[in-house]
């Protein structure tokens, strides 16, 4: 099996509909299934438990990207209205954006306050839901996106809810057109027990752009920064023989991205990398993410840090033990020597 063909039904139930605050569970106290990269084996546990599963001197790398409210109300010249969701910006007034709806070349759709955004040209022939264009808005679009803006939100959620249910805490620089959820589940309280249990933290930037619904479509290419002391940190804690424990696959492939030779190297730029089994993994030893969706191409990245069957057999555990889908849901950490019977 090519964890690619790993396809599943995922149960409407099972579909994080809710922030586990609503749900009324801390952001730390969500599930989080614990899977050994070299046995297999896999464990329950609640996301508390990360700091004791970790060694003093590991090393986990998050991603400090914030999320934009990244969603507008657009308006057609019929005046009909469309949902456009920003993605990635390219440069300048240019960026990557998905309208919700048919589109066409040249198609100029208006902004609330008088602005307006112009689509360009696809982004790839093959893909008709991302295209470029041409943002023109009254004032810094990070400001403009916090005044007229929402978060992106998909149909398995309930409700609405503000822009700082999506930001971890980690958030520093904002370009995410969706959280990097992995890193939703960490608070002070979990900081402070991974500090007194002795494991390093450091971060990276990936901006993170819209995901990709369409089974087999390959991640877009995203912005992303490594910086030297990152670098440094990941190259030391290898050295030393110390794990290197990813918070997310956005981190995986900023890292992955940096790599020159057996080095992480201090790295910025836009990356199309794809982390696949073939290909493996250099500078990361494990990895703490959500569950992905039936064929998503995040579960190519999945077999790069166990066998495709200790996926399936863990995907199969998260729907039998009835673990929570999607940025509000359970996590799952995979990597080795870790204290999994």
């Amino acid at each position: 099996m090519g964890v690619m063909e790993l396809a599943f039904e995922l149960p409407k139930e099972l579909e994080a509909a809710q922030p586990p605050e609503a749900r009324g569970i801390p952001r730390d106290g969500v599930r989080m299934l614990v899977t050994d990269r070299a046995t297999g084996a896999s464990e329950h546990h609640l996301f508390l438990d990360l700091p004791a599963l970790l060694q003093p001197g590991d090393l986990l790398v998050v991603n400090d990207s914030a999320t934009l409210p990244a969603a507008l109300e657009a308006r057609r010249s019929d005046g009909s209205t469309v949902a456009l969701h920003l993605s990635s910006r390219v440069a300048n007034t240019l960026w990557v954006a998905e309208p919700r709806g048919p589109a066409r070349d040249g198609e100029r759709l208006a902004l609330p306050a008088g602005g307006s955004v112009t689509l360009v040209a696809r982004v790839d022939p093959a893909i008709d839901r991302l295209w470029y264009a041409r943002v023109d808005v009254p004032e810094p679009i990070v400001e403009y996106l916090q005044l007229y803006g929402a978060p992106i939100r998909y149909s398995y959620l309930e409700g609405s809810y503000p822009i700082a249910v999506y930001q971890t805490i980690f958030a520093r620089t904002a370009g995410s057109a969706e959280m990097p959820s992995a890193g939703r589940p960490f608070t002070r309280r979990t900081l402070e027990a991974l500090r007194v249990r002795g494991v390093d933290l450091a971060s990276a930037t990936l901006h993170a752009g819209v995901s990709s619904p369409e089974a087999h479509e390959p991640p877009q290419p995203e912005p992303f920064v490594v910086p030297h002391a990152t670098a440094a940190s990941v190259n030391a804690a290898r050295d030393a023989g110390r794990r290197v424990v990813a918070v997310g696959t956005t981190v995986v492939r900023a890292l992955e991205s940096a790599v020159i030779g057996d080095r992480v190297a201090a790295t910025n730029g836009w990356t199309d990398l794809v982390v696949t089994r073939e290909r493996g993994v250099h500078a990361v030893d494990g990895i703490l993410t959500g569950f992905h969706e039936p064929r998503a191409s995040h579960l190519q990245m999945l077999s790069a840090f166990a066998a495709p069957d200790t996926i399936e057999r863990a995907y199969r555990t998260a729907l039998d033990g009835e673990y929570l889908w999607h940025e509000f849901g359970d996590v799952h950490l995979i990597a080795t020597r870790l204290a999994v019977r």
